[in-house]
């Protein structure tokens, strides 16, 4: 029966530093791939479409919300006359309430003071006797 073969220190280390070895050259071969310069190139005029779409979008948006905030403050404006509008359509309808019945209360004491005036001259008449 054959024993197990144990590698030494000096094996060991050699087959670190080959698989070490193998490693690099592996990388090396991918970072010097045609391929891999077409796919980050690729990559980069993804991002750049993307960052550019990203930027028309958000000067949309800002576009959208600068009409959106003058719409808002025609809005104001427009509810603002209305308002204006109305309380001076109220202020003259107060005002003619007011005229007419100050006028009503002049009638009134026009025809109280005239009755007051007929009652006077009645008594004045009954008095003198004729």
């Amino acid at each position: 029966m054959s024993r197990f073969n144990t590698p030494d220190l000096q094996k060991r280390q050699e087959s670190a530093a080959a698989a070490k070895k193998a490693l690099l050259e592996r990388f090396k071969v991918a970072a010097e791939d045609p391929t891999r310069a077409e796919r980050e190139a690729a990559r980069k005029a993804i991002v750049e479409a993307r960052e550019k779409r990203m930027a028309e979008r958000e000067v949309a948006r800002l576009a959208r919300e600068a009409e959106l905030a003058a719409e808002a403050a025609r809005q104001a404006e427009i509810a603002a006359q209305a308002k204006r509008e109305q309380e001076e359509l109220e202020a003259l309808i107060a005002a003619e309430k007011a005229e007419a019945e100050a006028r009503l209360l002049a009638e009134q004491k026009a025809a109280r003071d005239a009755r007051y005036a007929a009652r006077k001259a009645a008594k004045k008449e009954r008095r003198r006797g004729y």
